[in-house]
């Protein structure tokens, strides 16, 4: 995979970052990774500057002063990679939920197969999530269905974090304008990517649930997406041309 890097942010995950990082550069001796640490106080950015000596010039570090947010983490990854010209950008969990040897697949659907995002999704072929409680199972696939009904998108996984773009997306976008820092960041992005009419695809993956370290999904940033998303559509429908 030339030109790509992935983009993992992270805050407190000391256990999976290590093995994250040796797994993703198995895939491809080509393949850059962006780690944006949020100052985690278990010393995860300690562990990646350590790594950096073993992987120079493919491992690569930004840290924040405080946890600020997904959405603005991602902005951070996006405009540092957008600098130094990589062609084909990644979004992706440290936690092993998105198994890094779906990567090439991502990869495979912009690079070969022409789309401009290609997104893993939990929910073409039915429901693959593999331990997650029922009721976490059911608020996901729901919310899947109710930003489908709302913003018109044909995207069955509206809300998945595992996401290959072309850099041209990423240009025509304007990053300043993108609102959103939790959950819903994931929505508005693929939302503002539909409304430039880039072409979007789902590629099926299994998503597994962390099984070191602990989750970072809380109230706040559902309420975040489930209530955001119309006034994303309302405000659309105005302001179209700003994006």
């Amino acid at each position: 995979m030339k030109d790509a890097v992935v983009i993992i942010p992270t805050y407190n995950e000391i256990e999976n970052i290590e093995l994250i990082i040796k797994a993703v550069f198995s895939e491809s001796k080509d393949i850059h990774i962006l780690i944006v640490d949020d100052n985690s106080p278990d010393g995860t950015s300690d562990k990646v500057k350590a790594l950096q000596n073993v992987f120079p010039g493919r491992l690569h570090l930004k840290q924040r002063e405080e946890k600020a947010g997904l959405g603005t983490a991602y902005i951070l990854g996006f405009k540092w990679s957008l600098v130094r010209k990589y062609e084909y950008i990644f979004e992706m969990d440290a936690d092993f939920s998105h198994d890094p040897k779906d990567l090439i697949r991502l990869y495979k659907a912009c690079a070969e197969g022409g789309a401009d995002m290609a997104i893993g999704s939990r929910y073409i072929t039915g429901v693959n999530v593999v331990n997650w409680p029922m009721n976490r199972v059911l608020m996901s696939y729901l919310a899947s269905k109710y930003v489908r009904f709302i913003t018109g998108m044909n995207i069955n996984d509206t809300t998945a974090g595992f996401v290959c773009y072309r850099r041209n997306v990423l240009e025509a976008l304007n990053l300043r304008k993108i609102k959103f820092i939790g959950y819903a960041f994931q929505i508005e992005m693929k939302f503002k990517t539909y409304l430039k009419n880039f072409k979007i695809v789902e590629v099926p993956v299994i998503f597994t649930d962390r099984t070191r370290g602990e989750s970072k999904l809380s109230s706040g940033i559902i309420s975040e997406a489930v209530f955001g998303v119309i006034s994303m559509k309302l405000k659309s429908l105005f302001k179209r041309k700003d994006l």
